[in-house]
């Protein structure tokens, strides 16, 4: 018997415990599903950076720190070890006691989602077991890239079945090719929304055709599609997607709160505006200077940003000033 059969006869009871169903919460325009998901990722997530020390150790101290601040925002819940928390570069060990120290801060009724994609499919069974034996409310799957020739839909879609198979806590797909140069095709997401245990995807691509389309194609699964960068949250939400995972979050959280509840509401004169002023702050932090541009943000605003892992390098002190300017002229700062 394969490894993941052997996993999902034993651990496929504990999937329907794990699935509680949250408030619900109004969708976009887009056709309603046929009824509400298992399990409602409606919401704002942030993808939380991980503090070090300055030898470059997982301060958990400081971790601990901006989760008491981050408490007192709307959230729906917290994503860890996604690219913002510079998943690469922890160990394996320290991405389970990342996952640890979040989930015994965390308030119960919001989600905790860990990244727990690998290169390949037995390891990442093997390290969404430990996320969900950790804390972990769903697992968040990135992409295999590195033989990313051979990742053809069929590949794909073999992957993520046995993942799914395999995971005792629910999976949500992720989609990020500025990082992995793999755009998981539409059509194998479309077929594995049919799976019982994949109930999502967080699409960082920016392609809000391409989100709509996968919003209109599974709306008869429980199935929802997230965005992934505070930049297209509107038009996103416009389209149907039921929440947004951004990074901008870890520094402006109540505003990007305060676009999905306008979005929600149907004030998009509003949203509009508020959505405008949030564009070019989030693209300085991810497209113009990633997560050490994140890191500096977070600092300006009352929370630990700290310094990377090496090889990412620290901001120089023009883009620094780059970057508050940014942050000012839009009225941040």
């Amino acid at each position: 018997m394969a490894f993941s059969s052997l996993l999902t006869s034993s651990l496929r009871p504990a999937l329907a415990a794990l699935r509680w169903a949250a408030p619900s919460q109004r969708r976009g325009l887009s056709t309603p599903r046929a009824s509400e998901p298992s399990l409602n990722l409606g919401g704002i997530f942030p993808p939380l950076a991980t503090p070090f020390s300055p030898t470059q150790e997982v301060d958990y101290a400081q971790l601990e720190g901006n989760l008491r601040r981050y408490a007192s925002i709307p959230f729906r819940g917290l994503v860890v070890l996604g690219s913002n928390g510079e998943y690469p570069y922890l160990a394996p060990r320290e991405r389970v006691e990342v996952v640890s120290c979040v989930r015994r801060a965390l308030p119960r009724d919001r989600l905790l989602l860990a990244g727990s994609g690998c290169e390949s499919t037995q390891a990442t069974i093997e390290l969404t077991v430990s996320m969900a034996e950790a804390g972990a409310d769903v697992a968040l799957v990135v992409t295999p890239c590195y033989y990313r020739g051979s990742m053809t839909t069929a590949a794909l879609v073999h992957h993520y079945t046995e993942v799914g198979d395999a995971s005792p806590i629910p999976v949500v797909l992720y989609s990020v090719p500025a990082n992995t140069g793999l755009d998981l095709p539409t059509e194998a997401v479309i077929t594995l929304a049919q799976h019982p245990n994949i109930i999502g995807i967080k699409d960082s691509g920016g392609d809000i055709t391409r989100m709509g389309l996968m919003v209109h194609k599974t709306r008869q699964e429980d199935f929802q599609v997230l965005a992934g960068s505070a930049s297209f949250l509107l038009a996103s939400y416009a389209v149907g997607a039921s929440g947004g995972v951004c990074a901008l979050a870890n520094v402006l959280g109540d505003p990007l709160c305060q676009l999905d509840h306008l979005c929600r509401k149907g004030q998009w004169q509003e949203a509009r505006d508020l959505q405008h002023r949030l564009i070019e702050p989030n693209m300085a932090v991810t497209r113009r200077f990633g997560v050490p541009g994140l890191k500096k943000a977070m600092e300006w605003f009352g929370y630990y940003g700290g310094p990377c892992r090496a090889p990412l390098a620290p901001l120089s002190p023009a883009q620094v000033e780059e970057l508050r300017s940014t942050f000012s002229a839009n009225g941040w700062l």
